[in-house]
């Protein structure tokens, strides 16, 4: 593990930006201190593991001799191997998170597609099922951009979810999610077909280099929409980002006044083009195989049905969870996640 990791180069770097943290004047600039914060707790999520198991492997080895004295501890020791496997079997998917961006945190944004109503609320129920999963993994979320939908659900939304890893595990969500149930919003109590497509992107700090030529982008204001009466905005505060070359269009209206808006904005547009440019690059690498991880947004992903029966399924790794609900919550979406990154290292190593 500590090979495998680079152990003792990422205890260098805790030990730097300890440092760095310490002195003065490092608060001062709030955005990059929490990138470094992100980073830390990145490289401390690895580290800790590590460290634990290293003791109780040792303490394993006192387990066992005390047992050859006294059995009835042979419980005791076959729970804490089984304990140990569990964080091996973590640590082993947290080593295929190497790609460049993989530690970063994540700028996640869902829309409604075809469906009508029934999309706007799927949108919405993705939206808490994110959210949830972020909570439950002790992420910070913001909510970046919000358009809600005059009947019911959103149109749009797009929310950070910082911490360690978050954009290498949410990376393979990019892509269209179908839900399938008998419509809440059909008075015939019809089966409803509905989609929403999820985009990830990292969340880029101010010290990566992304180039944008800012001749290439228009900017456009318009007035902020609010749940009506007194929370109507009076001013353009709201800002959409339209990067020519590339068709990428970004939008924020969350923020207090249109220069916050302005630069949540920038940021997600370099999130955008980050993410394309990583996205070339990974299609390069695996242009010499057959089979490819389709993540993109014309494809479908998962299934996630409420009829006839309750099951959610994903259409590339074949992972199935038989209870609906508990994916929606957050507890079992981290079981897609990681069967995505075991099929994704599965399809790099043909």
């Amino acid at each position: 593990m500590e090979t495998l990791f680079d152990y003792a180069g990422k205890c260098e770097q805790v030990a730097a930006i300890e440092k760095r943290m310490s002195e003065p004047g490092f608060w001062d600039d709030s955005e990059a201190a929490q990138a470094v914060v992100v980073e830390l707790k990145s490289l401390k999520s690895v580290i800790g593991p590590i460290n634990s198991s290293n003791k109780s492997a040792a303490g394993l080895d006192e387990l066992l001799e005390m047992m050859a004295e006294e059995p009835e501890l042979e419980a005791d020791v076959i729970a804490e191997v089984e304990r140990l496997e569990a964080v091996l079997d973590d640590l082993e998917l947290r080593s295929l998170l190497n790609g460049p961006n993989d530690s970063a945190s994540c700028i996640l944004s869902i829309n409604a597609r075809d469906g009508g109503t029934d999309a706007n609320d799927w949108a919405d129920m993705m939206l808490r099922m994110y959210s949830a999963w972020a909570v439950k993994n002790d992420y910070s979320i913001e909510l970046l951009d919000r358009q809600d939908n005059e009947q019911a659900g959103i149109n749009h939304a797009a929310i950070a979810i910082r911490g360690p890893l978050a954009y290498g595990y949410l990376k393979g969500e990019e892509g269209m999610h179908r839900l399938v149930r008998i419509s809440p919003f059909n008075s015939e109590g019809k089966r409803q077909t509905s989609f929403a497509a999820v985009s990830v992107a990292p969340e880029i700090d101010s010290s990566v280099e992304v180039e944008i030529e800012e001749k290439d982008v228009d900017e456009d204001t318009y007035r902020a929409s609010g749940a009506g009466g007194q929370h109507v905005n009076k001013t353009d505060s709201a800002v959409r980002l339209t990067h020519r070359p590339t068709g990428v269009v970004v939008q924020c209206q969350n923020q207090r006044s249109q220069h916050q808006n302005r630069a949540t904005a920038w940021k997600m547009l370099r999130a955008k083009l980050a993410r394309i440019e990583e996205e070339r690059r990974e299609q390069e690498e695996q242009s010499k195989y057959a089979s490819k991880a389709r993540t993109g947004f014309g494809s479908q992903i998962r299934n996630y049905f409420l009829h006839p029966d309750q099951r959610v399924k994903d259409a590339r790794t074949g992972h199935l969870v038989g209870n609906f609900h508990s994916v929606l919550d957050g507890s079992e979406l981290q079981s897609f996640l990681d069967a995505f990154l075991q099929f994704r290292a599965a399809e790099n190593a043909r």
